[in-house]
């Protein structure tokens, strides 16, 4: 039996998923992804050490391929995770300093810089990128100010995906997804952007030569083989950045499946048979990328979720929990039992699911969550039901606007992530959605998206749809009721009036709190 492995780097865990031809996970293994502050001067600046992500990537090939009877049957190996944390490399192949991790707000300035220099519509005229602190090229400006002498020994500065790559086969490349993340990526040419890059004075040896992801960029040295089990001579494959990996195996590598990643993030894609750059996408906040499938770009935009239902969970569910731990069960699904108990509409209670600001389809990162309603005879399932609904309103609000602003609309609905497991809300985002929605099985899709561009690569599947007939395995429909669709239509004519009906509020408030704290 032939088997393909993926590499999942993700910020909370560094997983090896083996998987076999039909994306059946044969042998598995996975170690924690561990952050660091240790500069005392500033505390919130993080990092990852690029030892303990080798580290724990080649113990978790060593723990998987000691799963299998013969690891030599692995025939590709590929990578995907994060997107913009990247680390200096000397002319030896030496780690010259730390990750800087995505989280870190160090580059803040340098995000402020490129806005002022660069602009916010020009930037995603040609990369498709909004100017986020965390993107690549800010990091390298960052080096210039603050370590200038690291970086004049540096020979690539490495995508954490590349640089794993570059652990196991000693070749520096990098795919068009994982380029789309650093602000220097020329969307229509699929290479580095000569103008970004005289503007910011980036030098582009620096970086690696894009190529599209399943390519094969080399084979397991001995050293490697060694560290991880992996036999001599695997090949080593480009994957790509983790939610485009996702969308391989899950269909939406096809223009009209939406996909939706349900966890701490509503991460939403949705395939492009071209990069659609356009001013009103810039507007909204959309992210536009190169696929992991060929010939092909994504649009993605990310909402607040799990984060929310955590949050009143948290602060407002300690009877659910003392309930649970009385009688047994879940506070989860006590919880989700009251919340069922008040009826669509939360008896006119709305949320706007602002917890942690608004990134699309509305760009502010000043607004703020609210209920709005409330009177003396709401209860907490009310507006806990309120809650689950404002993200539901949400959702379809970026639906709304993919199909109004970059003309997408949504032909079929597929969901995965651990948020799934809400049945309540899942079937809440159906009848709201007003179209039939696919709880997909796949437990890891990220890594086993990875195992099949690895599996493109060396010739074991033709292309991206023979890989995914061979993977996909049908799921749970959540189909729509559609007298409850019609209620919540008039629902979201409401609902897109809160924002606007707050934001100069909300303003005002962090104004006025900003003044109290300074005070």
């Amino acid at each position: 039996m032939d088997y393909l492995a993926g590499i999942d780097l993700g910020s909370t865990s560094l997983k090896a998923m083996v998987y076999d031809l039909n994306g059946n996970a044969r042998a598995q293994a996975s170690r924690p992804t561990q952050r660091f502050n240790p500069d005392p001067e500033h505390p919130d600046w993080t990092i990852w050490k690029p030892e303990q992500i080798w580290d724990g990537v080649r113990e978790s090939l060593r723990e998987a391929t000691t799963q299998l009877d013969n690891p030599a049957r692995i025939k590709g190996v590929a990578v995907t995770g994060m997107g913009m944390d990247a680390v200096p490399m000397d002319r030896k192949g030496h780690w010259l300093y730390p990750f800087i991790s995505w989280t870190c707000p160090r580059t803040r300035p340098q995000q402020q810089w490129w806005l002022k220099n660069v602009g916010a519509q020009k930037q995603f005229a040609i990369s498709g990128n909004p100017v986020w602190h965390c993107n690549t090229a800010l990091r390298l400006l960052w080096m210039r100010e603050h370590e200038p002498a690291v970086l004049e020994k540096t020979a690539k500065y490495l995508l954490i995906e590349d640089f794993v790559n570059f652990m196991l086969c000693g070749e520096y490349a990098t795919d068009y997804s994982m380029a789309s993340n650093t602000l220097l990526f020329d969307q229509q040419k699929r290479h580095w952007s000569e103008e970004l890059l005289k503007i910011s004075g980036v030098d582009p040896e620096l970086l690696c030569e894009p190529q599209p992801s399943g390519t094969i960029i080399g084979e397991v040295h001995a050293v490697a083989a060694k560290a991880t089990g992996l036999a001599k001579g695997t090949p080593v494959v480009l994957g790509g950045h983790d939610f485009l990996c996702g969308a391989l195996p899950s269909g939406a590598f096809k223009p009209g499946v939406v996909l939706t990643v349900l966890g701490t993030w509503d991460i939403i894609v949705s395939a492009l048979a071209k990069p659609m750059l356009t001013p009103e996408a810039c507007e909204m906040g959309a992210w536009v990328d190169s696929h992991v499938a060929r010939d092909t770009w994504a649009v993605m935009g990310s909402a607040v979720a799990g984060e929310a239902t955590e949050w009143f969970r948290r602060e407002y569910g300690s009877e659910e929990k003392r309930k649970a731990e009385a009688e047994g069960g879940s506070d989860w699904n006590n919880l989700m039992a009251t919340a069922q108990e008040s009826p669509p509409g939360a008896n006119g209670v709305l949320f706007l699911p602002h917890l942690c600001g608004s990134t699309f389809p509305i760009v502010d990162p000043d607004s703020m969550g609210a209920f709005v309603g409330l009177r003396n005879t709401v209860t907490r399932g009310d507006m806990l039901r309120s809650l689950i609904e404002g993200l539901n309103y949400q959702f379809v609000q970026i639906l709304e606007n993919l199909k109004s602003g970059l003309d997408l609309p949504a032909d079929k609905i597929v969901s995965v992530g651990g948020g799934t497991r809400n049945r309540f809300a899942m079937q809440n985002k159906a009848d709201m959605a007003g179209l039939p929605l696919e709880v997909l099985p796949l437990e890891e899709a990220t890594p086993l998206g990875a195992a099949l561009l690895a599996g493109i690569g060396v010739g074991l599947y033709k292309n991206e749809q023979e890989a995914f007939d061979q993977v996909s395995r049908p799921g749970e429909v959540y189909e729509p009721d559609l007298k409850l669709n019609e209620r919540y239509r008039d629902g979201y004519q409401v609902f897109e009036r809160l924002y606007p009906a707050l934001k100069d509020l909300n303003r005002d408030i962090k104004q006025t709190t900003n003044k109290t704290e300074g005070s």
